[in-house]
């Protein structure tokens, strides 16, 4: 195996996790009737932040 491939078999899960970690907060943020603050800030910030993102939307943005 080369090191291309090692390299994409290592970073695959990592990519994975962070499609389903954004695909989880895009489609809680979508559901939800409020947010703290306005919802297409949030669906940048949970798009464009990578990991950050989703993980600050769903710990400080949602409003219970």
């Amino acid at each position: 195996m080369d090191e291309r491939t090692q390299l994409i078999l290592m970073l695959a899960p990592v990519a994975l996790l962070q499609l389903g970690l954004m695909a989880f907060a895009l489609v809680d943020l979508a559901k939800r009737e409020r947010t703290k603050g306005p919802k297409w800030v949030w669906a940048l910030a949970v798009v464009l932040l990578g990991f950050v993102g989703p993980i600050v939307y769903l710990l400080a943005g949602r409003e219970d």
